[in-house]
């Protein structure tokens, strides 16, 4: 007998118990979408994750002042001013591994912009601190040598805080005060989203590092090339970690310390955190969908029970194909091409549900999903394999029956 014959004879079945082969199809439908739609959620989560990553920099090493001891109590990390721009000119000078190094000042205040103002974010940057963090420039222009050397009053504007001040008015070559300092806008960032920790991205405001330290904060800040971090970008490739050890070993040598000596500075390997949170998104997506699995495992033991439970019925009409001539492998066939047919029409029903379910979260929870190929061909395999195996079974059972004792089956 030809499987398409076969086929033809399981639809023909299918047919007469419908309401009972849409029970059966209904663990596999309900399976194949619970597998879809959980990797799609995970998937979604994963993709955010690595835009984030993407976002604060690829290969990224935050390195920080340390801390001061007074009166026997430890201030936090950035306590102490022990990093400087000569600092990071070594580094990118003298570590092989480090494609760019960007000494950065932090502060913050009122923006002003004619009837408008906006707290916000400022950070005095190089312009290594935009191949650092990736961050392109959207609109307008960036720092001119002349600006970094004669620290001038020029500014670039993230998203956020363009749109508070501006609106949807251009806002480059206009004119804002930082902390009643007046400044010129000359380019707007591209927009970034939040960070992994939530925070806007885009709600800041940058300067050349002279400008911050001689036009805005003033104070200590304008008396020395201190700096209150160094965020450093790795090449691509290299070992993270032995280049993390370099970086400690020249700071440690600049900064004169003695063997012993504890770091006055931190480092932040963000490649680690980021990584782990990659991998945590991950392996959250495996366990949902093998926790969805265990409904494909529950729908495929249906299929079992109906199809022993068909093979029963059917005794008699098995020995009459026996008797006029049809093998046991004809018999074998037959019954295993009915139990794949459930599974693979109960496949595609699931995968109609689990893309339009996943779709329907995506929009009204407001998760971010990701439908990709491989997840809907191996929900779909995955049901066409427990058709065999859950199948075989009873199929194997029906093909060995007597002739003689099937006819008499009563």
């Amino acid at each position: 007998m030809s499987w398409i014959a076969s086929l033809r004879i399981a639809l023909r079945a299918l047919r007469v118990n419908k309401l009972r082969s849409v029970l059966t199809m209904l663990g596999i439908i309900i399976g194949v979408a619970a597998v879809i739609t959980m990797i799609a959620v995970g998937a979604g989560a994963q993709a955010q994750v690595e835009e984030q990553i993407k976002s604060l920099g690829s290969n990224l090493i935050i390195l920080l002042p340390g801390s001061v001891t007074s009166g026997g109590v430890r201030m936090g990390a950035g306590s102490r001013s022990s990093l400087t721009e000569d600092d990071a000119a070594a580094l990118q000078r003298e570590v092989n591994d480090v494609q760019a190094a960007a000494p950065t000042l932090r502060g913050t205040g009122q923006v002003v912009a004619g009837n408008s103002n906006w707290s916000t974010v400022f950070y005095g940057v190089t312009p290594e601190y935009f191949e650092v963090r990736n961050w392109v420039i959207a609109s307008g222009k960036g720092f001119d040598p002349a600006d970094l050397t004669g620290s001038g009053k020029v500014v670039l504007l993230g998203e956020t805080v363009a749109r508070n001040l501006f609106g949807d008015a251009d806002p480059v070559g206009q004119t804002v005060r930082v902390r009643k300092v007046p400044m010129q806008v000359i380019g707007t960032l591209e927009r970034k989203g939040q960070s992994l920790m939530g925070q806007d991205q885009d709600d800041v405001v940058l300067m050349p590092i002279s400008t911050a330290r001689n036009r805005v904060l003033g104070g200590t800040a304008a008396k020395q090339r201190s700096v209150q971090s160094i965020s450093i970008k790795i090449r691509e490739g290299a070992d993270m970690a032995e280049a993390e050890g370099e970086i400690r070993r020249l700071l440690r040598q600049r900064h004169r310390l003695q063997p012993g000596q504890e770091d006055d500075f931190t480092l932040r390997n963000l490649s680690e955190v980021l990584g782990a949170r990659e991998e945590s998104s991950r392996i959250m997506t495996l366990l949902l969908a093998a926790v969805a699995s265990v409904s494909l495992l529950v729908g495929g033991i249906g299929i079992m029970n109906i199809m022993l439970v068909s093979v029963t019925e059917r005794t008699r009409e098995i020995g009459l194909r026996m008797a006029v001539g049809a093998r046991g492998r004809d018999i074998l066939s037959q019954f295993l091409v009915e139990a794949v047919t459930l599974a693979l029409i109960g496949g595609l029903c699931g995968i109609v549900l689990g893309v339009g379910g996943s779709y329907a979260i995506g929009h009204f929870a407001g998760w971010r999903i990701q439908i990709n190929a491989e997840a809907v061909a191996l929900a779909v395999g995955f049901a066409a394999a427990i058709g065999v195996f859950f199948g075989f079974y009873p199929a194997r059972k029906a093909s060995r029956l007597l002739p003689i004792e099937a006819l008499r089956y009563e």
